[in-house]
């Protein structure tokens, strides 16, 4: 794109994107008054696309309502994707609707203007003329900035705080700046920088900019009460959430980056990049009902996107098999036909599955043990899976899970051992997964039952009266499912035989009281509220 392009109105291509028809009408009548003459209408994202393939176009006007196949914010990020939209171009968003997570995720994509419904005549001509206008002007530091010349675009703009005439656009100028700044990862600089600003300018870029200097040089301890304030805005509360989740990440604070990310999900919860670190975080964090609920959103926002894939249908069937293996029977069953629903889902997509099949067959298998029909299962993995690592570290995972669900232990850790090997060996393997495959590899080797099979074991432990065995049961079990409301009742329910039998010992007495604490600030059904109540009033032991 040329700069001469947007001084000429006359010479300007935009595109519309709005299943209204009437919403079109209206832009043209606004866009002709300014000379605008070449202006293309899509009423869905798929003829949007087409458009792009065909002509390059100076200003894009898309609406979040794009008609069926996909929303406003998977075709504009499929449209920089695919560098039909750069920083160069004017970009403009249309919606109806200000909820804060829609607002939210167009805010990750920066458009130039955000527009609401219903637009008039006299605010499309203001609003495009200054957008055009100051993408004019600093088009030369947009420029530097889309090939990723920060230090250039920081001359370009330093050039122009010289200019007088220019006065108008320097806060845009100051705003860029402080973005190249941290772009270049000049951290210190940034922080003089934006507190220098704050003396005068208290928008919600500046106080942003700052904390992402100082967290990014580890002076969380300066800001707590400024992170307290932007947690509390709502311009700037969903940004905050992902700042100091990536910050807990990068200190491996897990479940304090886990608390800060599902924050940041509900706020904006389009961003498949964000969904796969929950997602990840709630596997570290052994969330099971978490993971469930990141994999079903990640399948969600993906779909008819750039991001589109089996995989994302695959892994909300697999999350499901975990989250119900931990589960009541009753609520397993539920959990299980949901997972059912999905996989059939996946066998009538209109998706290539033949690169599938045996990630398909493990997922069978693995559907068939938790509904203990495990002869089924068993038939499934020996005639189909094979100890051969594949390319993918789910697939090798899942894997790892149905051996291990069948007492096939050591099949399980020589692919746990490929898999580590794996981890070793890619350079884009994030932290948190890292330490997932550890965390795997150690209770896996520790460990050689599922946690259903733990809580089963214990059972039958106790109704022949072998205490410590149960105990013993169980505690595996809460390591595999740390958040398990069912599985802490059932071992205080065996430490209530223990201490009318024989009293309890110092360590039952701490496992006792660690296990109340615990279950004093979980989420319990109004019967397992009851059953808490009366083994609290039993146990009646002090906290540790």
């Amino acid at each position: 794109m040329e700069k001469q392009n947007l001084k000429n109105f006359a010479s300007l291509n935009v595109l519309i994107i709005d299943e209204q028809t009437l919403v079109h009408h209206t832009l043209k009548n606004a866009l002709l008054d300014l000379g605008i003459t070449h202006i293309k209408c899509a009423e869905n994202a798929f003829y949007g696309l087409r458009l792009c393939e065909e002509e390059l176009f100076h200003v894009v006007i898309c609406s979040f309502n794009v008609k069926s196949d996909r929303d406003g914010f998977h075709l504009l990020e499929e449209m920089k994707f695919k560098g039909f939209v750069t920083k160069c171009t004017v970009l403009i968003f249309l919606s109806a609707d200000t909820e804060e997570s829609l607002v939210n995720s167009i805010a990750e994509l920066q458009p130039d203007d955000f527009w609401v419904k219903p637009l008039t005549l006299q605010r499309i001509t203001t609003r495009l003329v200054q957008t055009i206008d100051i993408k004019q002007t600093l088009y030369n530091v947009y420029y530097a900035m889309d090939i990723k010349e920060y230090s250039k675009a920081i001359y370009f703009i330093e050039r122009h705080f010289l200019n007088p005439k220019l006065k108008r656009y320097f806060l845009n100028l100051q705003r860029l700046k402080g973005e190249c700044l941290l772009k270049l990862r000049e951290f210190v600089e940034a922080e003089n920088y934006y507190r220098e600003l704050l003396v005068e300018c208290k928008q919600s870029w500046v106080h942003l900019g700052f904390v992402t200097a100082l967290i990014k040089q580890n002076k969380i301890e300066e800001i707590h009460q400024l992170l307290d304030t932007l947690r509390d805005r709502v311009d700037t509360r969903f940004a905050t959430f992902d700042l100091l989740a990536q910050y807990h990440i990068d200190r491996e604070e897990y479940v304090l980056a886990y608390e800060q990310m599902q924050n940041a999900v509900r706020l904006s919860p389009r961003n498949i990049e964000r969904n796969k670190k929950y997602w990840d975080l709630a596997r570290l964090n052994q969330d099971h009902e978490g993971q469930y609920k990141a994999t079903r959103a990640m399948a969600q926002n993906a779909k008819n996107s750039i991001h589109d894939s089996p995989e994302h249908l695959l892994n909300v069937v697999r999350s499901g098999i975990d989250f119900a293996s931990t589960l009541s029977s009753e609520l397993s069953k539920k959990v299980i036909r949901q997972v059912e629903v999905s996989f059939s889902e996946l066998e009538k997509s209109t998706f290539d599955l033949n690169m599938l099949k045996e990630q398909m067959l493990v997922v069978k298998a693995r559907i068939h043990n938790v509904k203990d029909e495990r002869e089924y299962a068993e038939r499934i993995v020996e005639n189909h899976v094979n100890l051969k690592a594949k390319s993918s570290i789910e697939d090798n995972l899942d894997k790892v899970k149905v051996f291990h669900e069948l007492g096939l232990r050591e099949e399980a850790l020589l692919l746990l051992d490929a898999v580590k090997n794996q981890i070793n060996g890619e350079n884009l393997a994030g932290q948190v997964v890292t330490r997932y495959i550890e965390q795997e590899s150690e209770q896996r080797g520790e460990i050689h039952f599922t946690a259903k099979q733990l809580n089963n074991m214990a059972f039958e432990f106790f109704k022949r009266n072998r205490y410590d065995s149960a105990v013993q049961a169980l505690t595996q079990a809460l390591q595999l499912t740390p958040r398990s409301a069912r599985t802490m009742l059932s071992l205080l329910k065996v430490l209530v035989a223990v201490k009318r039998k024989d009293g309890l010992a110092l360590d039952q007495r701490s496992l006792a009281s660690d296990t109340l604490e615990t279950l004093k600030v979980a989420t319990l059904t109004p019967k397992q509220s009851q059953v808490f109540d009366a083994l609290l009033h039993e146990l009646d032991v002090e906290p540790s």
